[in-house]
C-alpha cells in the first residue's frame, strides 16, 4: 500500500502490506479504512509502523477488534521481500500438492480405463481414494454407476423415485455443496463439447477441500473417456442389431424362420416355445387377443364414446355362445413402438450441448428393458424406438410397467412420448404385420388423445380403417359432407347438437337413455332430434346414414386433419 486510496486496487483474500507511510496524514479515519478493507474481503493488513507511525494507532486496533479483522505488526527488521517469498512459496507448495494428488488420481483411474474398466470400476476406485460414496449420472441425474450410493439416497439433493432415486442436477451447481452436514462435490463430464453427465463424490472420513475438487475434475476427464468409449462400442453394436431388427420387421429377410437363430447371435431371444401354435395377426371370426382386458379407445372429452364395432356388438348371451373355446395363454411376440411427441423444447443442463434427444430416448428404453430381460430386442429407428416383447395374450401390464419406468426413473429426458402396441403374434413371420399395427396405433393414438397416448391396435376399432386413408383432405370432406351444418367449427349450437347425436348413436337410438345421460327432458330431446334430422337427414330411420354419421363423428375426434 503506497497510496491512501487503496480500495480500488485490492482483491478478496489478499494480505495487504504497508509501512504506514500513506496513513500518517490520511484524511480518512483509520476506523473507516479498516471497515472498508473488511467489506472488500481482505484477509488481513500487515503494518510496519515504526518509521512513520511510531506504533499502531489505538483507533485502528479498536475498529479491527470490533470487526474481527486481523492486524499484524511487522518488526522493523523484516523486509517485505522476505514475506512475499515465504507466502508465495507456501502457496506454490500447496498448489503443487494439489496438482500432485490430482495427477495420482488421474494416473490410477487412467490405468483402470486402459485395462478395459468401465464407469463402475472408476467409481469404486475414486470412492477408495476420496473415502466416500461416488456416483456417475446422466445429465438429468439418472445414476449410471456408483459405489456406496445407497448411503446418500436419503439426502435432499436426490429426487425420491421408487427403486432408483434421481440426483437433482438442475439445482446442484458444479463445485462443493452441503446437505444436512454431508458435503459433496459435483463436476460435469464433458467430451467434445457434449454434456455426458455428472461425477459426484460425497465426503466420508473427512471434509473435502480444493485438492479433492481438483482430483474430481481430473477424474471427470477419465470418466468422459470411458463414456465416449462405451458410446462408440455401443453405437457399432447397436447399428448391426438395429439393421437386423429393421430388416426383420419390414419383411426384408429372405428366411424369416432362421431369424431367431441369427437374433440369438446378437444376444436377443425371439424363439417361441414349440407348443405356442400359429395364430395369424388378422384371424377372422375370433376375438382379438387381450381385448377384453383393456378399455375401449375413447375420443377426447367423450366419456361415453364407443367404437362403431362395439356399438354393433351382439348381446352378451350371443357373444358367449359364439366365442370359441379360449386357447391356453402361450408365449407370444408383441411389437411396441414409442415415438417422442413433436413440438417439445429441451433446456440444456449446462453450457455444453446434450446428446440428441432421440439418442437419449433410445438409451432410456434400452436401459429399462435390459434390467428386466437383456435378451429382449430393442432398437432405435430414427424417430422411434421398437421393442419386441415376449408375453402372453395380454401384454398390457408389461407395456404399462415399461412406459412408467422410462417416463420416471429410466432417463427418457423427461419428454413426453406416445406408444403403439400391436396384437400378439405366434410366429416370427408375423412380426412385419405386427410392426405395421404398432406404428399405425401410435400415430392414431396421438391424433385421438394427444401427446403421451398409449394405444393398442386391437382397441382402435373403426379407427383402424380410417388410419389406412392416406389423404386427410378426403377424411375432412367426408365428415363435412355427412354432418353438413353440424360440422361447423366454433359454432356452440353445432357442437351441442353433435354431442346429442353422438350420445344417441352410443345408446343405439334409445331416446329415454340418451335424455338421461344428457340431463334433458324427453320432449326436449325429441325436439333436438328433429333439428338434427333437418340438417343431416332421417338418421333415426336409416341405418346406413347412422353408419356414415358415426364414422364422420370419429373423424372429427382425429387431430391434425
Amino acid at each position: 500500500m503506497e497510496v491512501p486510496d487503496i480500495l480500488p486496487w485490492v482483491k478478496p483474500k489478499e494480505l495487504l502490506l504497508t509501512t504506514g507511510y500513506p496513513l500518517r496524514h490520511s484524511p480518512t479515519p483509520l476506523a473507516e479504512l479498516i471497515a472498508d478493507l473488511d467489506r472488500a474481503g481482505l484477509s488481513a493488513i500487515a503494518i510496519k509502523p515504526h518509521r512513520y507511525l511510531g506504533g499502531l494507532p489505538p483507533e485502528l486496533l479498536l475498529a479491527a477488534d470490533d470487526l474481527g479483522f486481523p492486524v499484524i505488526e511487522l518488526p522493523e527488521r523484516v523486509a517485505f521481500d522476505d514475506i512475499l517469498t515465504d507466502v508465495l512459496s507456501d502457496v506454490l507448495d500447496r498448489q503443487a500438492a494439489v496438482l500432485a494428488r490430482a495427477d495420482r488420481v488421474h494416473r490410477a483411474l487412467a490405468q483402470i480405463a486402459l485395462e478395459g474398466g468401465g464407469l463402475a470400476e472408476l467409481a469404486a476406485e475414486l470412492s477408495r481414494i476420496l473415502g466416500g460414496p461416488v456416483l456417475v449420472t446422466t445429465p438429468d441425474g439418472r445414476v449410471l454407476a456408483g459405489h456406496g450410493a445407497a448411503d446418500v439416497h436419503h439426502l435432499p439433493c436426490f429426487e425420491a423415485e421408487p427403486g432408483d432415486p434421481r440426483l437433482r442436477t438442475e439445482t446442484e451447481p458444479p463445485g462443493l455443496a452441503d446437505h444436512h452436514g454431508v458435503q459433496h462435490a459435483l463436476v460435469p463430464i464433458v467430451a467434445g463439447r457434449v454434456d455426458h453427465g455428472r461425477l459426484v463424490a460425497f465426503a466420508g472420513r473427512r471434509a473435502f477441500d480444493a485438492a479433492d475438487v481438483a482430483a474430481l475434475e481430473r477424474a471427470a476427464t477419465v470418466a468422459a473417456l470411458a463414456v465416449v468409449k462405451e458410446l462408440a462400442v455401443a453405437a457399432v453394436e447397436d447399428k448391426y442389431r438395429a439393421d437386423f431388427l429393421r430388416d426383420l420387421l419390414t419383411g426384408r429377410l429372405d428366411d424369416p424362420q432362421s431369424a431367431a437363430v441369427h437374433a440369438a447371435t446378437l444376444g436377443w431371444d425371439i424363439e417361441l416355445e414349440p407348443g405356442s401354435g400359429h395364430r395369424p395377426a388378422h384371424s377372422p371370426g375370433t376375438k382379438n387377443p387381450g381385448a377384453g382386458s383393456r378399455q375401449p379407445l375413447r375420443g377426447p372429452g367423450h366419456s361415453q364414446t364407443q367404437t362403431l364395432a362395439q356399438a354393433q356388438t351382439p348381446n352378451k348371451t350371443q357373444t358367449q355362445t359364439q366365442t370359441p373355446t379360449p386357447t391356453p395363454n402361450k408365449t407370444r411376440l408383441t411389437v411396441l413402438v414409442a415415438e417422442l411427441d413433436p413440438g417439445q423444447s429441451v433446456l440444456p443442463a449446462s453450457q455444453h450441448a446434450l446428446r440428441p434427444a432421440r439418442e437419449r430416448f433410445a438409451a432410456a428404453w434400452q436401459t429399462v428393458v435390459a434390467v428386466r430381460d437383456r435378451s429382449t430386442p430393442v432398437a432405435g429407428f430414427n424417430q422411434e424406438v421398437v421393442v419386441v416383447l415376449k408375453s402372453g395374450d395380454d401384454p398390457d401390464p408389461l407395456v404399462r410397467s415399461l412406459i412408467a419406468e422410462v417416463s420416471g426413473t429410466g432417463g427418457g429426458g423427461r419428454r413426453t412420448f406416445s406408444t403403439g402396441v400391436s396384437r400378439p403374434v405366434s410366429a416370427v413371420a408375423d412380426l412385419p404385420a405386427a410392426y405395421d399395427e404398432a406404428r399405425r396405433a401410435v400415430r392414431m393414438g396421438r391424433r385421438l388423445n394427444g401427446p403421451a397416448s398409449v394405444v393398442h391396435f386391437d382397441a382402435l376399432g373403426v379407427y383402424r380403417l380410417l388410419s389406412q386413408i392416406p389423404d386427410p383432405a378426403e377424411l375432412r370432406d367426408f365428415a363435412r359432407q355427412t354432418l353438413k351444418g353440424l360440422a361447423v367449427d366454433g359454432d356452440p349450437e353445432a357442437e351441442d347438437l353433435r354431442t346429442t347425436l353422438e350420445v344417441l348413436l352410443d345408446t343405439n337410438l334409445n331416446v329415454a337413455e340418451a335424455a338421461r345421460r344428457l340431463h334433458f327432458h324427453y320432449n326436449t330431446l325429441r325436439y333436438r332430434i328433429g333439428k338434427i334430422e333437418r340438417l343431416v337427414g332421417p338418421f333415426m330411420e336409416r341405418p346406413d346414414l347412422r353408419l356414415d354419421l358415426s364414422v364422420a363423428l370419429r373423424i372429427l375426434h382425429m387431430r391434425g386433419l
